[in-house]
């Protein structure tokens, strides 16, 4: 396959593969296909959020992130390694790197239903929600169930393009281990007094299978495109942004790529502007074999990694990154 150097991430329509004609679908998998082995995002509309709920979910998130550091921390637990609630500035950095990003966040888990038999519910720490904050649970929640459909619809396309069947990751990742991520890229006052290495987001791949992004309410999302060029990721208001990350890659022996992204700094003079984005990690559950798929290897594509599980990848990246010790 020619490589193919988008200036631009490619934008899909998720009807095309739900709901549209068995043309349409092929054409939608095939273009995925061609978008993830070549930069590893696509912008995607018609993913089940509407305007209203997205609204009320940033302006919950907006009014979190606006209360005193103090009011914050009592929703942070360090024992829970980053897993469920807030996690404070600058705890977080890059893999390889010991400068924090210049960001706070929260997290919001799997929800699963008391009265569930399935036992992996154990796994999972119970929901941290701010008390202060009206609309926050309900929102967060809402995100969460919506962009977990999109993304299982999402895995179809992907198993299709793999040749793989097409419901081949609904058992990996029903009630997976996914996170949704609000994140506040706080203003700085005084550029000068942070480190000259700190950003908001220093460059890396994303640990599990496929991350949604909502539309960031400000520019600075690059993606490092296959020629070395950094180019500028922006979603439209109605698209979210489909990228692939780490485990997904490790299990297509890096057919599918996990894009190396990066979020900048503003210009000095908008550092003390907030920025905010809700991303959405899907994971599978911790048990999912990672192993390389057997079609995805040949001579000239060799085994590139060792064998392990979703669970055990994720603890290794949790303490690269510094969340979990």
């Amino acid at each position: 396959m020619n490589t193919i150097l988008y200036d631009e991430v490619p934008s899909l329509d998720l009807a095309d593969f739900t709901s549209g004609s068995p043309e349409a679908k092929a054409k939608f998998v095939e273009d995925l296909g061609k978008a993830y082995q070549n930069i590893g995002f696509v912008a995607i509309k018609n993913h089940g959020l509407t305007d209203d709920k997205t609204a009320a979910l940033y302006t919950s998130i907006q009014k979190f992130f606006q209360l005193p550091d103090a009011v914050k921390q009592k929703y942070e637990n360090e024992a829970l390694a980053g897993q469920r609630g807030y996690i404070g500035k600058g705890k977080e950095h890059a893999k390889g790197r010991n400068t924090g990003d210049l960001k706070e966040f929260y997290h919001v888990g799997q929800d699963i239903p008391e009265d569930d038999p399935d036992p992996i519910k154990s796994e999972y720490p119970n929901n941290i929600f701010p008390e202060e904050i009206d609309g926050f649970e309900e929102n967060t929640l809402h995100a969460y169930k919506t962009l977990e459909a999109a993304g299982v619809q999402m895995l179809r396309a992907i198993a299709l393009h793999l040749g793989l069947d097409e419901n081949y990751f609904d058992a990996k990742v029903k009630h997976g281990n996914s996170i949704l991520r609000p994140i506040h890229y706080f203003p700085i006052e005084n550029p000068d007094e942070v480190p000259a290495d700190a950003v908001r987001a220093a460059e890396h791949g994303d640990i599990n299978l496929i991350t949604l992004l909502m539309g960031a309410s400000a520019d600075g999302l690059q993606v490092l495109r296959n020629d070395g060029e950094w180019i500028p990721i922006t979603a439209l208001p109605d698209q979210v942004v489909v990228n692939v990350g780490d485990m997904l890659s490790r299990l297509t022996n890096n057919k599918l790529k996990s894009t190396i992204h990066r979020v900048v700094n503003p210009p000095k003079d908008k550092m003390n502007t907030s920025r905010y984005s809700i991303p959405f990690f899907m994971h599978p559950r911790s048990n999912m074999d990672l192993s390389c798929l057997d079609n995805c290897i040949d001579e000239n594509n060799p085994k590139k990694y060792e064998d392990i599980t979703a669970g055990e990848f994720l603890d290794q990246r949790l303490r690269e990154i510094g969340l979990k010790k």
